[in-house]
């Protein structure tokens, strides 16, 4: 693996990347033949709080996760189990498949098919208890802000009166808005 080891008010000292590399480069133990793809890593300090985000793009999977800790090193070691755990959780489902239909071409294939028909939610164990439908009122980012504020929601689905798409406003960890909005 290629590793891209970052530092946002932190010096990425050897000793730090050394870890780093160190940690994650288990992962490889995984995988039949270890994963050519490059390692994002960025570690950051805010306040008292030292933050580790790591992302691993794959053909047919993308492993990322973030944890933040007072002590780095305890923070790495918490997203290696946070990665490792995605990896165990993918592997089952494949090998769930490849039990189930035979031919390991069939896999993915199905795997696809199911994405696409929303049949994943069963595979994987979700419950979806409540459906809601409401008409989206023509807003502006700020009016959806101030909607989910008063809802108490994480999260505020809205049509936005200037360009007429559907767009998402959320709360972020840090405290701040975010804002989603489709690809034209």
């Amino acid at each position: 693996m290629i590793y891209n080891i970052r530092g946002e008010n932190i010096e990425v000292t050897d000793p730090i990347r050394e870890y780093v590399e160190k940690k994650i480069g288990k992962l490889e133990r995984y995988f039949d033949t270890p994963p050519s793809s490059e390692v994002h890593v960025n570690l950051s300090v805010h306040n008292a709080e030292q933050k580790i985000e790591v992302t691993i793009p794959m053909t047919n999977l993308l492993l990322r996760a973030e944890e933040s800790h007072s002590d780095l090193y305890a923070a790495t070691d918490l997203v290696l189990n946070k990665l490792e755990r995605q990896i165990r959780k993918h592997k089952t489902k494949v090998n769930r498949k490849f039990r189930q239909q035979g031919a390991p071409k069939y896999v993915f294939a199905e795997m696809e098919k199911e994405a696409a028909n929303g049949k994943q939610l069963e595979d994987e164990g979700i419950d979806i208890v409540k459906k809601k439908r409401f008409d989206l009122k023509p807003m502006d980012e700020e009016e959806a802000v101030l909607q989910m504020d008063m809802l108490g929601h994480e999260f505020y689905v809205f049509e936005n009166s200037e360009s007429g798409d559907t767009n998402v406003v959320y709360k972020r960890k840090d405290g701040k808005y975010g804002l989603i909005e489709p690809n034209a």
